[in-house]
């Protein structure tokens, strides 16, 4: 290739601005010159809409709002499940009509849980329109709100009891039920029946009335002696059912023995059918003393067997008029179907049972014989008594 050739390729080639033209040479520092970046884009109009702001302002809004619900939401249910702060077991009392805020505050006042916000908001989404049951709580140590809720949930709140035993009177019901401190109101101003009150031991929440306790025991004897009394002997001398409840008291209060009560019963019977005189000492005790009952230290004297009461038995013929006492399920049996058997006595053995006796000359044999005993006992007694008393030496 020639000359011109060389100089022509040299001089003719792309220049700066990427056009086919000749070639201009740079000197040093132009060669060393950055050169000029293109510009961005300029943003779109829609880009920069105000709506587009907003919507990506409350996008983050709602994501920030997400995560921290979804923390609370974590921290609530570890707080609501895990041990509280109860070292050793605790009682806790709701109050009838108490909401849950109440309930809640109670708990954090007492130390049973951390925070009752948690306990409040968290137990109202378990319950779902159910309540918190008024009564008496044991709280276990160490116990979550979560069981705390289950508990009182489920209303298993501290039971309490009362025991009335056979052979009350209804003064005495009264006064066992005015004495008993987890009872609450007055009882009824007028006294029930004597007999119509079920001896029974009876549950019952803090708080209970003492008033629903009378009414439990009305409604359970009247249900328990109509259900034996459907089932008597038909062959009974007893023509309605408060007879019924009269001769079962006497015979609740003249032994305390189960399986005594059937003969005792039978001796009774069998002196009604003879139109014999029951008399029965309890009856002369309850004509002097009525429902308050004889002292501990009141010996039932000669004379009282002459008081003229309604219910001396040894003066009236049949049964006194009222029950003496609140029979028992296994008295009123022994009544509705006695044993049968020919006696007409029975008297105290000095054992804690009877002697039984069809005739007046074996009965009296065996008064003679429990009297005989009584004076050794008291004779045994009194020289224990005396020897157990110090003396004092003459100086």
């Amino acid at each position: 290739m020639s000359d011109s050739s060389e100089n022509s390729a040299v001089q003719f080639g792309r220049n700066e601005t990427g056009s086919n033209g000749p070639i201009i040479p740079k000197s040093a520092n132009e060669a060393l010159r950055p050169e000029k970046v293109p510009q961005p884009p300029k943003r779109s109009r829609k880009a920069r809409s105000q709506v587009v702001i907003f919507l990506n302002f409350m996008m983050s809004i709602v994501v920030f709002v997400a995560l921290a619900a979804a923390g609370a939401v974590y921290y609530a249910m570890s707080e609501y499940e895990k041990p509280g702060p109860l070292e050793a077991n605790k009682n806790f009392i709701v109050r009838s009509g108490a909401g849950i805020t109440e309930i809640a505050n109670g708990l954090e006042r007492n130390d049973i849980i951390t925070d009752a916000r948690v306990f409040r908001f968290v137990s109202e989404a378990y319950l779902d329109n159910e309540t918190l049951k008024a009564g008496e709580y044991e709280i276990k140590a160490h116990a979550s709100m979560q069981e705390i809720m289950q508990l009182l949930k489920s209303g298993k709140s501290i039971l309490y009891a009362v025991s009335l035993p056979e052979g009350l009177t209804v003064k005495q019901m009264f006064r066992k039920l005015a004495d008993d401190p987890v009872l609450v109101g007055d009882l009824p101003p007028e006294l029930p029946s004597e007999g119509s009150l079920k001896p029974d031991t009876y549950k019952f929440t803090r708080g209970t009335q003492r008033s629903e306790i009378v009414q439990q025991m009305i409604a359970a004897q009247k249900a328990l002696v109509e259900q034996i009394w459907d089932k008597r002997d038909p062959d009974l001398p007893i023509s309605t059912i408060e007879e019924f409840v009269t001769l079962a008291s006497i015979v609740e209060k003249e032994t305390g023995r189960a399986d005594e009560r059937p003969r005792v019963a039978s001796v009774f019977i069998n002196r009604l059918e003879k139109g014999m005189r029951l008399q029965s000492d309890p009856t002369i005790i309850y004509g002097i003393f009525g429902g308050e009952g004889k002292p501990a230290d009141r010996a039932i004297l000669k004379a009282d067997l002459d008081k003229d009461t309604p219910y001396n038995t040894y003066i009236i013929k049949g049964l006194p008029p009222t029950p003496i006492a609140n029979p028992g399920r296994a008295a009123l049996e022994a009544v509705a179907n006695p044993s049968r058997t020919p006696e007409l006595y029975f008297v105290a053995d000095g054992s804690g049972g009877h002697v039984f006796a069809e005739t007046l000359d074996e009965h009296n044999a065996n008064v003679r014989r429990w009297r005989k005993l009584e004076a050794e006992k008291a004779a045994e007694a009194a020289k224990a008594a005396a020897e157990a008393t110090p003396t004092v030496e003459a100086q």
